[in-house]
């Protein structure tokens, strides 16, 4: 039993650490803060985040930072380079563009340009596929990559949540981590009926699939105690576009894309530092038949 409550709060400062770091991409990130953060000290702190995580720190701020720029490159197309190499704290084109090329193999400008090229394609062919009738009236109902998408601008408080944490690939595996990890969890903690989060801290379009961050959250009250291993933090409020999904797990991968890498450049809005989630109300709608369900696809943004 002692070792299990050691490991927990063990996970419980890393994670601490983890949402630091998303936070201040922006700032120079050094071992002392962190260390602090975790509330360990600086020399045993290293050693622990590697093994925990499996890559060195150094090693995990770049790749982040990358992460985030690659992002930033494709949802706000009109940013020049220098601007998004700042925004995850490069301090000139050259060391970022030198980073970015050791990473993706390819130019921040040129990674762009593919990306909208790619982007373009995608949708010629969508839209010839509908042309022709290849797509049938069910992907129609629940076809939301559209430039037309109905998305509303939306002012949240502060949230108190609890979470399991799955990493890993998306998909179909998440719908499985619901169902089989996080319900029996709730049933356990009274929990049901809650409104639920699905907060995705990582892009999968940019992130290799083994390290995929993904936490199934439910608001619970401040200073909820519960059983099982399960982490707690609070979503921040502010600003966020939220945009009305209906479909299954194999439609809302497309959704989101439409939503950051369609709506989002074209909207006069950015993202920030917070991250983005699925708001499922206590009223969503799910189809256990159809694997159809309902929710808000939510990201935090400011103004250009």
């Amino acid at each position: 039993m002692a070792f299990q409550d050691s490991r927990s709060e063990y996970a419980t400062r890393m994670h601490r650490v983890l949402e630091y770091i998303d936070q201040h991409l922006d700032s120079p990130l050094e071992l002392e803060t962190l260390a602090s953060v975790a509330n360990f000290s600086s020399f045993h702190f290293h050693r622990l985040f590697t093994a925990w995580m499996g890559e060195t720190l150094g090693g995990y701020l770049r790749r982040r930072r990358l992460e985030r720029a690659a992002q930033r490159l494709v949802t706000q197309p009109r940013q020049p380079v220098l601007q998004v190499a700042l925004s995850v704290g490069f301090s000139s084109t050259e060391a970022f563009a030198h980073a970015f090329k050791a990473r993706f193999g390819t130019t921040p400008t040129a990674w762009r340009s593919a990306e909208y090229r790619k982007r373009s394609q995608l949708k010629r062919n969508a839209d010839q596929a509908i042309g022709h009738g290849a797509i049938d009236d069910r992907t129609m109902e629940n076809r939301t990559i559209a430039p037309s998408m109905n998305v509303r601008l939306i002012d949240r408080q502060p949230t108190n949540v609890a979470y399991l944490r799955h990493i890993g690939p998306y998909g179909q595996p998440l719908s499985e981590f619901w169902e089989q990890t996080y319900y029996p969890w709730a049933v356990t903690n009274n929990l049901i009926g809650r409104p639920r989060y699905g907060i995705a801290h990582d892009d999968p379009g940019v992130t290799a699939t083994e390290k995929l961050r993904y936490d199934a959250a439910v608001e619970v009250p401040p200073h909820f105690v519960g059983a099982g291993k399960y982490m707690t933090t609070v979503i921040p409020g502010g600003k966020y576009a939220a945009a009305g999904f209906r479909g299954t797990g194999a439609d809302i991968g497309p959704a989101w894309e439409s939503l950051l890498r369609d709506w989002l450049p074209s909207s006069g809005m950015q993202l920030d530092g917070r991250p983005l989630f699925e708001y499922y109300s206590s009223e969503a709608a799910y189809d256990p038949d159809s694997g159809v369900f309902e929710c808000e696809l939510c990201i935090p943004v400011i103004a250009l």
